[in-house]
């Protein structure tokens, strides 16, 4: 009987041993994931408020994955004025109900990186609108971001 026993807990040992423990999850899906375009950004510091509309003269786009999350944004004049301009960006995203995170992990302000930004949002219909606090210490940054973007199809 011990002999029995011992051999059912060996065999138990075997087959835990032998399982997979390190199976991954298919990230969700969220109604935040694919291309946006940003069409304006309000951004409060103290008391200024600076609205910048991003439909003449330049694009930005945002693309957003069960995991990840870039943006890219240059002037429409190709670089050959004094619009001429630049910026791109991404790394890790984690999505929520109503609010994800950005994980900076790479961006031509190199002073950006590694920041973590929380962003609450809404959809409706083909229209996000995002709100964050943007905080670089080493900056001096402290700002409210507000952005309205729309998807593209």
């Amino acid at each position: 009987m011990i002999k029995a026993i011992s051999l059912l807990i060996a065999i138990s040992f075997i087959f835990c041993a032998c399982s997979n423990h390190s199976i991954q999850q298919e990230p969700v899906s969220s109604p935040l994931t694919g291309t946006w375009k940003l069409i304006s950004a309000t951004t409060i510091q103290g008391k200024d408020t600076i609205v910048t509309d991003y439909t003449h003269g330049q694009e930005m786009i945002k693309i957003i994955t069960p995991t990840h999350f870039s943006f890219l944004r240059h002037d429409l004049n190709q670089g050959r004025d004094s619009s001429a301009v630049f910026v791109a960006g991404g790394g890790r995203v984690l999505l929520g109900e109503g609010k994800y995170t950005e994980l900076l992990d790479y961006c031509n302000y190199r002073e950006w990186e590694g920041g973590t930004f929380e962003l609450n949002y809404k959809i409706s219909n083909d229209t996000l609108v995002t709100t964050a606090i943007e905080k670089v210490e080493k900056l001096g940054v402290d700002q409210l971001n507000i952005e309205t973007l729309v998807r593209i199809k």
